[in-house]
């Protein structure tokens, strides 16, 4: 197999509106204010943290990474994913962006999600395809969690 190279987002990025930041502060004062009530100083700074964290994280945009796949597996940037650490691959379209979701044979790593371009898909599928067999993907409590918030 010739090595295929792309480039995608590391992550979509969700518009979010002036209700979304003004939902997010209200929901901080209103755990800090419960924190002052029960007293509990370090949740208050915690959740202050969170809050400036998720701000942050929101407005900042995702980076172009080139991936790179051949025969012993995914180079995503200078990181290296080689088949034979993942027992599974499967599709997940995400609001019209379509993705690899990559599964770990050990049981506390996580699993990779990588973006592609529809244009490529089809010889991107069918590598993944020769080195690992293919699955259905659902998504879990993590993922729904952060497609409700938008992050």
């Amino acid at each position: 197999m010739a090595t295929i190279t792309w480039e995608a987002e590391e992550y979509i990025v969700k518009s979010k509106k002036a209700g979304w930041y003004v939902g997010l502060i209200f929901v901080g004062l209103a755990l800090s204010a419960l924190g002052v009530w029960m007293k509990w100083w370090s949740f208050i700074a915690l959740v202050a943290v969170s809050v400036l964290a998720l701000i942050v994280y929101s407005v900042r945009p995702a980076r172009k990474i080139t991936y790179h796949l051949d025969n012993t597996g995914l180079t995503e940037g200078t990181k290296k994913y080689n088949f034979t650490d993942y027992r599974s691959f499967g599709l997940l379209n995400d609001e019209n962006h379509f993705a690899i979701i990559m599964n770990p044979r050990k049981r506390f790593s996580g699993r990779i999600k990588v973006y592609f371009p529809e244009s490529d898909g089809e010889k991107i599928v069918d590598a993944f395809g020769a080195h690992l067999p293919m699955e259905p993907v659902k998504l879990d409590f993590l993922d729904k969690l952060v497609n409700f918030l938008r992050i």
